[in-house]
């Protein structure tokens, strides 16, 4: 901001120009990373950082001044990630789990990953992400050889020619690096058939489960403090280091986390635990939706917006039965595809789409806000990514229909640039954001004391007077 001030001064354009070519950074950002630790497919990263580009959610973000927090940690934790990412030797095999092949990633990623909890609370939780990433795809190398599930002696091999454990097939370069070509590795499109006639009559669950089993139960878990100690060495680190800042982040706050009032998070006050439980998991369910299908937003969802959920009777209580139900089954699926290294995609969808929601899931602790489409900017991109893997499948599933899956999924790209447009339209001035509310939310107080200020301000009296009383009402 103090930078922005001193080129510009304080015409707010220049403000809005850095945050459109933050977010437009931001989208660049997405796209490499999921060429890279994602799909492995640069037409899949292309439709995913469109996705994300036009996606209306992230109109307060970009629009607004204030929500150039979110979009600069968005930034910033994409960075942290790669720099991690870059920090673990992907190219290595053996018994152990792969090494740190380079310390000064690894300490860019702490530093990123710092910048972006200064900028945002939520930029803290790309240490999680990383190090659950870690776990199940950087290191799954080591997890695998200890199976017995990759490289298999051959029948016959040549003499003076390396150890079978040793021998390291290769399917090819890209961009100079030597890329793995061994069974079940995240860039194959398919099982082989024998794994497909092995899974093909089990469902998720049970496969989940046998996982699971098969992994806690074999011998050399035994020597896991041995085999894992490179990654043991770096979560070690990751987490010595987050204590560190989070007890420096309080510090900064000195000492005590912020007072909100019941107008801000009406559930948060409420006497009754049940209450605080069910609307708080109905807000999951909501915040789910707004990234499903952004048809209403505001700039404002405190007060009276979303009423309290106080019966297990309640209606809304099966969307959030529902959003549990895709939660469990999309887990269960990433931990049945565990053995085989299969559709990464939903691997970091979830953890780009879960962790840096925590902060604002009120599980922690109390926020100031019942929604703020603005906290959704970072967790979009994990819905981004799980939308073009899912349409990846119905492609391929409805292969006939390809061709129309693909049509509504450009109509659907035209439907979210208009409604971003039209949000864009709704920023241009106070009153256009305020009567906007008013017509979103007329249960809102809060909006309705905002657009009665403006008319005050206006010399348009009568008008203020009907919004206090509704506000008041």
């Amino acid at each position: 901001y103090r930078l922005n001030i001193l080129l510009a001064g304080m015409n707010p354009f220049y403000f809005h120009v850095v945050n459109v070519i933050l977010h437009c950074l931001v989208t660049l950002v997405l796209m490499y990373t999921c060429d890279k630790a994602v799909f492995k497919d640069c037409r899949l990263a292309f439709v995913t950082a469109l996705f994300f580009a036009v996606h209306p959610i992230h109109t307060e973000a970009v629009t607004g001044i204030v929500g150039r927090a979110d979009v600069l940690a968005c930034l910033l934790f994409l960075l942290a990630f790669l720099s991690y990412n870059r920090s673990v030797d992907q190219l290595y095999v053996g018994e152990h789990f792969p090494p740190t092949a380079s310390p000064f990633f690894l300490l860019l990623s702490l530093f990123l990953g710092t910048c972006a909890m200064l900028v945002k609370e939520t930029g803290v939780t790309v240490f999680g992400v990383c190090l659950v990433y870690d776990f199940f795809s950087l290191s799954y190398n080591g997890l695998k050889l200890r199976n017995g599930g990759v490289h298999q002696r051959p029948a016959q091999q040549p003499v003076g020619s390396p150890p079978a454990s040793l021998q390291v097939p290769l399917a090819g370069r890209e961009n100079g690096k030597h890329r793995f070509a061994h069974r079940g590795t995240w860039s194959s499109c398919h099982p082989t058939a024998s794994e497909e006639q092995r899974s093909g009559g089990i469902s998720v669950p049970s496969r989940a489960m046998w996982a699971i089993w098969s992994y806690l139960t074999a011998n050399n878990n035994q020597n896991f403090l041995y085999t894992g100690r490179p990654f043991l060495k770096r979560a070690a680190l990751v987490i010595s280091y987050v204590i560190l800042v989070l007890y420096f982040r309080l510090w900064i706050m000195g000492g005590s986390m912020p007072m909100f009032s019941e107008q801000d998070n009406p559930a948060s006050f409420s006497p009754y635990l049940l209450t605080r439980f069910l609307t708080y998991s109905y807000l999951l369910a909501f915040n789910a939706w707004l990234l499903l299908a952004p048809i209403t937003l505001c700039y404002d969802w405190q007060v009276g917006s979303i009423p309290l959920v106080e019966s297990i009777w309640d209606v809304r209580n099966l969307a959030t039965v529902f959003l549990v139900l895709v939660m469990m089954l999309l887990s269960l699926h990433c931990i049945a595809a565990f053995k085989k290294l299969e559709h990464k995609e939903v691997l970091v969808g979830l953890l780009f789409l879960v962790f840096p929601f925590i902060p604002a899931s009120n599980l922690f602790f109390r926020v100031g806000f019942v929604v703020a489409e603005r906290v959704l900017y970072m967790p979009s991109m994990g819905y981004c990514i799980l939308f073009v893997h899912g349409l990846k499948k119905l492609s391929t599933w409805l292969n006939k229909w390809r061709v129309t899956v693909l049509t509504l999924f450009a109509l659907l790209l035209l439907l979210f640039s208009w409604k971003t447009v039209k949000q864009n339209e709704i920023w241009l001035s106070r009153e256009s954001l305020f009567s906007s509310g008013v017509k979103t939310l007329p249960h809102n107080a809060k909006v309705h004391y905002n657009y009665a200020n403006f008319l005050k301000d206006q010399g348009r009296n009568i008008e203020a007077i009907y919004h206090y009383k509704t506000a008041l009402k």
